[in-house]
């Protein structure tokens, strides 16, 4: 699904949210790789799951071509710095909800590209009839709970010992969702 591209200014940063295309594949592969290496926040080590420009190009068009998945991406001065997903399923069991994942370049962080695409994701998921948003956060990104709690998300569960970090120690994984009224 494409959305009409939406422009913010927060703290002196200008950014443009829009649509992922197919000619930011080669960009998004870079970018989700340094973005893995950065935190500890999301599944994968750098290197992990990688996907080359030809798979990110695959991924926009059916994404492009579904009603049930949005792919964004967050534009500053031309560069991708943030990337967001909702991926919905085919199924009819599933079909009524789309799962949420976002990635935002370390040097960006506090201009709320994050919440800004995930206000997007909502508003989008809102106008197709979406009847749920579900989304996994580590237990220690605290910023990131506060942040999905203020957008209507709720704890749905926590999945206990889920993932080894760098430090060997095992950590919690909060299962969120939204519901619309």
């Amino acid at each position: 699904m494409i959305i009409n591209e939406q422009e913010y200014q927060v703290r002196g940063l200008t950014y443009t949210i829009r649509s992922a295309r197919e000619a930011d594949a080669k960009e998004l592969s870079a970018l989700r790789l340094q973005i893995d290496g950065e935190t500890e926040n999301l599944d994968r080590e750098q290197g992990e799951g990688f996907i080359d420009a030809s798979g990110f190009e695959r991924l926009i068009r059916a994404d492009t071509e579904s009603r049930k998945n949005i792919f964004l991406v967050a534009v500053v001065q031309g560069r991708i710095v943030a990337f967001s997903r909702c991926e919905g399923n085919h199924l009819k069991r599933f079909a009524h909800k789309v799962e949420f994942g976002v990635g935002v370049l370390k040097e960006f962080w506090g201009y709320g590209i994050g919440k800004h695409l995930l206000q997007e994701s909502i508003s989008w998921a809102d106008s197709t009839g979406i009847k749920k948003m579900s989304l996994h956060v580590l237990e220690t990104n605290e910023k990131a709970i506060r942040l999905y709690h203020s957008l209507g998300f709720e704890v749905e569960g926590v999945l206990k010992n889920d993932k080894v970090l760098s430090d060997g120690q095992f950590y919690h994984t909060v299962i969120m969702g939204r519901f619309p009224e």
